[in-house]
């Protein structure tokens, strides 16, 4: 653990001759996924509502179930809410919203 960053970190000299070290910070895997998604909550539940017909789950999304422009997604028996279907759907939001329906993004594509 790096003191001065806060966060663990591989040191290695850059040269037998120089005695600064080189930081080396592995890419992380949500990368990709980070770097893709730019759909809207529309195009989640269409993808949602895909998956479960080809897999042969039940999937509905009840509007009243939530406030405002909030809805309710249910996936078989696992359930999520949906924000509005218009705005833009945050990346952070979707893997939140995926782990509770019980799906990876591999599933959406």
């Amino acid at each position: 653990m790096c003191p001065s960053l806060g966060r663990r970190e591989n040191w290695q000299p850059s040269s037998s001759t120089d005695p600064r070290p080189v930081r080396q910070f592995p890419v992380d895997n949500r990368t990709f996924s980070t770097e893709t998604w730019n759909g809207k909550a529309a195009d989640f539940l269409r993808k949602v509502k895909r998956l479960g017909q080809a897999r042969g789950i039940e999937v509905r999304f009840v509007a009243k179930r939530g406030k405002g422009s909030h809805g309710t997604l249910y996936y078989g028996s696992a359930r999520t809410m949906v924000q509005s279907l218009k705005r833009e759907l945050p990346i952070g939001t979707l893997h939140a919203m995926l782990g509770q329906l019980g799906l990876t993004r591999e599933d959406l594509r």
